[in-house]
């Protein structure tokens, strides 16, 4: 079971097992923050240890929704089980990774 919280705006820490069982909940969190359409939201995942099919698409439309308005998906301080689930998908090509919060802060204003 995963725990989500919104520690800073425009940030939300995910910690725990993201599956099938916390996708809608992930999703209502998504929902207030994109609607203030961001430049930049940023997902804390350092305290995942596993993440399905069903957290991915999560992730997907929360990208996709961003994207008209010029937004970005920021993802950081990814566990190497996580990395490896990204990297088979092949979805490290197309999320903005970063290892840390300062990295993804780094990179966002350069």
């Amino acid at each position: 079971m995963a725990t989500i919280s919104i520690p800073e705006p425009n940030t939300i820490a995910l910690a725990g097992e993201v599956d099938l069982n916390d996708s809608a909940e992930l999703k209502a969190q998504f929902a207030p923050l994109l609607e203030g359409k961001p430049s930049r939201l940023y997902v804390d995942m350092s305290g995942v240890s596993y993440i399905d099919s069903s957290g991915l698409a999560v992730l997907i439309e929360a990208m996709q929704r961003l994207g008209p308005h010029g937004g970005k998906l920021v993802l950081y301080g990814l566990q190497p089980t996580v990395q490896t689930v990204l990297h088979i998908a092949r979805l490290d090509q197309v999320f903005a990774i970063y290892p840390d919060r300062a990295a993804a802060l780094n990179a966002a204003n350069s």
